[in-house]
Parts: structure tokens; C-alpha cells; sequence
């Protein structure tokens, strides 16, 4: 099929998804709880389903009371024995897939089902609805008349007892249908590649000779990627080498402490950034506007959504919220019931609503990911937003980052101590920990109130990064590339104390 008219008859079949989307704008409830009805009913003679008596609830308010909330621990004697060939365990169709999650940093792997369900009416689904919402917004798109540029994970998949586990992003790739494959770049084989710095001269060689209008990946892989097109190409922006590039899909990790360089390297108000909310549980969330920095929550990928405040998390006044009702500028931790037979599912999220009609959400950090040692709950978003003014006020650029707390020993006040590798450093990083500090005093709180006259926190101790300590890190524990990130703030001195014997 010649490549205009394969770009004329996708883009109007994507377009028809419009429709459907609508539905579940005008009528969110309504189509969560049928949701929720329709996944009980599929899994009421499992295993979990007989265990909790699925047949029997008939509203919102009995399967609250009656399923607990789980976290990996919990289900991972049911995932493991459907990994050694058992069925029915959990969701009713058979579940050969597992996508292999070790979050953030844990050492330990975690094993996510990927059932049919979930890769068609899900994954697969959402990447069309990229486009669709895309297209909606740009009438006179091009976008596929060219290749989109994708770059996934770790991507080898292995067979292990009749099921197969591997990164999420190769599974996606095994099933992905004949259209998307045949626009994208680099080549099945080589996105499946796992060692990263070979996969990385791979894609260069392959895709520069590719008519690339699209792109898609984690920002902070995706920039090492381009970076390396620039330098091999000699070219000094990314229009000279694919001229009709128009859009970036990312998502993973904030893309706030990448905004300005990626301008630099895409020189042109025309183009479009569009962010999008994924994982190895489910596809979340999508940017449904140009220009925005919300994400529309999908509320029709056979998954079932609820919320737990974070002001009440892990506590004894912990409290479980559907989607109605959830308030704006709250920050909440994400519970999800999916159709891969994830039951009430803390995904270990934290998300913030920014309206709710329609729910449109912004990723505001980790569960575990925060610092709350003084109370001064400090959050990524907090982290992010305040860089990035530091950043701009500076002229500095940042490459990666990690922050943790300076326990109290006797009389001595608590601290933030950060340490950040700059691509661009600051002139002066006394200013530059001023301009960090007074961004977080304004944007939290309480972080400003344990800062007021040092009465719990002293002034942040930062710490410049050598180049490539990041990347060092990562290595060395055999997680480079793809979806593998950098614990931005934690409560424990771990992986900064690690870092910081690797950058002496």
C-alpha cells in the first residue's frame, strides 16, 4: 500500500476513536463502575474470584469491603504459580506473558501478568489513541507518511515454563499488529537487542537514513540517543537530520529537567511534545491537548481506578476513593483493577488531579519515593519543579539527580543533601543550592516551615556529579537503557551513599 494513502485511510480510522472517547468524558461513572461489573463477572470462577466470592458483588460499595488492597507481595504466590503453567488462578483467559519490573531500584524482580486483555484493549490500544488525539489536535499532520522512532527497554524475552517474561516493551513488540510495525524505526531486530551501548550505535546507523516524524521513548534515554545522532551525523540540530520530525511521545520520568535541552536540540516552535502514563501494570494516561502539561486519565482500557489521599497513607485513617470522588489539587496514591486479574493493585503511584471533568491527572512522584523524615514531605513533583527554576535562573542543565536526607545526631539540625550531575554546571552552586532551596520553600509548605530559622532542616548540601556517574551507577548493576530510572528522593541514605563513594 503506498505510504499517503496508508497515512489517509489510518488517520481517519483513528479518528473514529473520537467518538468513544467522548462517551467516557460525558459519562465517567458510569462507565468505571460497568467496567468494574464486567471484570468481576469475567473472573467470578478463578481462583481469587471463588476465594472472594466475585459472584456475589453487585456494587461498588461490597467490592470495597471485600477485597483488600495488595501490593506485589501479597499476589506474588498466586503470579508465581501461573508462571510454572497454572491458569485460572487470577483472571480467566490464559496469561502466558509477564512483563519484568524491578521499579525503580529494587533488586528484586517483579513479575507483571500481561494477559491478551490487557495488550489489546490496553497497550495497544492507547498507542493507537496516541495518534488518535494527536491527529484530533493537528488537522494537517503528516505524522505518518514517516517512521516513528522508538526506544524501548531491556528487550530480550525468555521462555521459562511454557510463559515468557521479559521488558514490557518486547512484549508489546511480539504482538504488535502489522501497521505499527511497519512504521516504526529501528527494525524488530534491533530494538530487541539488550546491551545497550551496542543497541544505541545500532538505532543511529539505522534510523538516520529513516524518514522519522515521530518519536517515542523515556526522555532521558531517548536525549543520550539523539545526542549521539548529532554526533555522528555532525549535524547541529535534529531537523537536519529528519526534517520532517513533528512530535515527541514520552513518558517514564518527568520531563522537566530535559524541557530545555530537548529545545535546543529541537529548534522550532511548530514542534509538539505530547506526555504519556504507562508501566508494566497498564497504560494510564495520555496528553490530550497541544501544549499541555495535563493527562487525560483513560477510562475505558479494562482498568478500574481508585485512590488513596496521601495525607491519610499508611496510616490508621487510611481511606480508599473511587474516581468520583476525588478532589482537585489533592495528591493521591493509585489503586488499580486491571484485566490481567491485578485486584485492587497499588501500583505504588502517586498521581494529582487537576480537574475532574474531565479527570485529567498530573504524575506527581513514588509512594516510596519521597523524603518525610522532618515532616517536610517532599515529593518529586516538588523536586522537579524547583530544579528546573534553579536551572533556568542559572543557565545550568541537568543530566541526572538523587537526594536524600542528613539524620539528626545530637544537637545537629537535618538536611537535604542532593547530588547532581550538570551537563551544563552552574557559575556559582552556592547560588544555585539558594535558588534550590527558595523554589522548595515556595512550592512546599512544609518543607518551608522545618526550614524556617533552620528549626528542623539546615540549607541543602549539594554535591556536584561527576560526568557519567549516573550512567556508571546503572551499569554496574546491569540496568542500563529503556525503563530503568534514577531514585530521584528516598528516605534511606542507600543509593546516594553508594553514589557518592563512586564519585570520590
Amino acid at each position: 500500500m503506498p505510504i499517503p494513502l496508508f497515512n489517509s485511510i489510518a488517520s481517519w480510522l483513528l479518528k473514529k476513536r473520537i467518538h468513544q472517547i467522548e462517551l467516557f468524558l460525558k459519562y465517567p461513572e458510569e462507565v468505571q463502575v460497568e467496567l468494574l461489573s464486567q471484570l468481576l463477572a469475567n473472573a467470578q470462577n478463578t481462583e481469587f474470584g471463588k476465594l472472594y466470592d466475585f459472584i456475589s458483588v453487585k456494587n461498588y460499595d461490597t467490592f470495597k469491603e471485600r477485597i483488600p488492597i495488595n501490593r506485589y507481595e501479597q499476589i506474588e504466590p498466586f503470579i508465581e504459580r501461573t508462571r510454572k503453567g497454572e491458569q485460572n488462578i487470577f483472571w480467566p483467559s490464559p496469561i502466558k506473558w509477564f512483563a519484568k519490573s524491578s521499579g525503580t531500584t529494587n533488586a528484586k524482580s517483579k513479575f507483571i501478568p500481561v494477559s491478551t486483555e490487557a495488550l489489546e484493549d490496553c497497550h495497544i490500544k492507547a498507542g493507537k489513541d496516541m495518534l488518535c488525539l494527536y491527529y484530533n489536535n493537528n488537522e494537517g499532520s503528516r505524522l505518518l507518511t514517516g517512521k516513528n522512532l522508538r526506544l524501548g527497554g531491556s528487550s530480550e524475552v525468555y521462555q521459562d515454563n511454557n510463559t515468557f517474561f521479559g521488558d514490557l516493551s518486547a512484549i508489546i513488540i511480539e504482538n504488535l499488529p502489522f501497521w505499527a510495525e511497519m512504521s516504526s524505526t529501528p527494525s524488530n531486530k534491533v530494538s530487541l537487542m539488550s546491551e545497550w551501548e551496542s543497541k544505541l550505535e545500532a538505532i543511529v546507523a539505522q534510523t538516520i537514513q529513516e524518514n522519522v516524524t515521530s518519536m517515542a521513548g523515556v526522555p532521558s534515554w531517548m536525549l543520550v540517543l539523539l545526542n549521539k545522532v548529532l554526533e555522528t551525523t555532525g549535524k547541529e540540530h535534529l531537523f537536519e537530520v529528519w526534517k520532517n520530525l513533528e512530535v515527541y511521545f514520552h513518558g517514564g520520568v518527568s520531563f522537566n529537567p530535559y524541557k530545555d535541552q530537548y529545545k535546543k536540540l529541537l529548534p522550532s516552535s511548530g514542534f509538539k511534545y505530547y506526555e504519556i502514563y504507562n508501566a508494566s501494570e497498564g497504560f494510564f494516561a495520555i496528553q490530550d491537548r497541544n501544549d499541555s502539561d495535563e493527562l487525560l486519565l483513560m477510562l475505558d482500557y479494562g482498568i478500574f481506578y481508585e485512590f488513596i489521599p496521601m495525607d491519610v497513607y499508611s496510616t490508621p485513617l487510611e481511606k480508599v476513593l473511587p474516581i468520583w470522588e476525588v478532589e482537585v489539587g489533592k495528591n493521591y496514591a493509585m489503586v488499580i483493577t486491571t484485566n490481567a486479574g491485578l485486584w485492587r493493585y497499588l501500583i505504588g503511584d502517586t498521581v494529582r488531579f487537576t480537574s475532574v471533568r474531565p479527570y485529567r491527572i498530573k504524575v506527581s512522584g513514588r509512594t516510596k519515593h519521597h523524603i518525610n523524615v522532618f515532616g517536610e514531605e517532599l515529593i518529586i513533583e516538588n523536586a522537579e519543579e524547583a530544579l528546573k527554576n534553579a536551572c533556568a535562573k542559572t543557565g545550568s542543565e541537568i543530566v541526572d539527580y538523587t537526594a536524600a536526607p542528613v539524620f539528626m545526631e545530637g544537637k545537629e539540625k537535618g538536611a537535604h543533601e542532593w547530588l547532581i550531575e550538570f551537563r551544563k554546571e552552574p557559575e556559582d552552586l552556592d547560588y544555585f543550592s539558594e535558588l534550590l532551596d527558595n523554589a522548595l520553600k515556595t512550592l512546599n509548605s512544609d518543607y518551608e516551615a522545618k526550614r524556617y530559622n533552620n528549626m528542623a532542616l539546615k540549607k541543602p548540601i549539594l554535591h556536584v556529579a561527576r560526568n557519567s556517574l549516573f550512567h556508571d551507577w546503572l551499569k554496574m548493576k546491569d540496568k542500563l537503557g529503556g525503563q530503568h530510572k534514577i531514585p530521584r528522593l528516598s528516605n534511606k541514605r542507600d543509593y546516594l551513599e553508594e553514589l557518592i563513594k563512586m564519585n570520590s
